[in-house]
């Protein structure tokens, strides 16, 4: 039973490592993204203000590999 609780330990440490790692790579994407790369893809970006930013960035931060993709596709995908 021992050997049981030391791998779902083991498990749970990993899925909080990869939550850890999604977290820290969205926090440091999301401010990039809302202030410099975003403005390529979406207009609104282009036109709005700190708020229209500030808004985003929550959302661009738990979205960062969607957005990263489409970074990569283009506009036009």
């Amino acid at each position: 039973m021992a050997a049981d609780a030391t791998g779902l330990m083991g498990l749970a440490n990993g899925v909080v490592l990869a939550a850890g790692a999604y977290l820290a790579v969205g926090l440091l994407f999301a401010p990039v993204y809302v202030l410099w790369l975003g403005s390529r893809l979406d207009p609104i970006l282009k036109t709005g203000g700190w708020g229209v930013r500030l808004i985003l960035l929550p959302g661009a931060a738990g979205l960062w590999p969607l957005l990263l993709a489409r970074l990569f596709r283009g506009r036009g995908a």
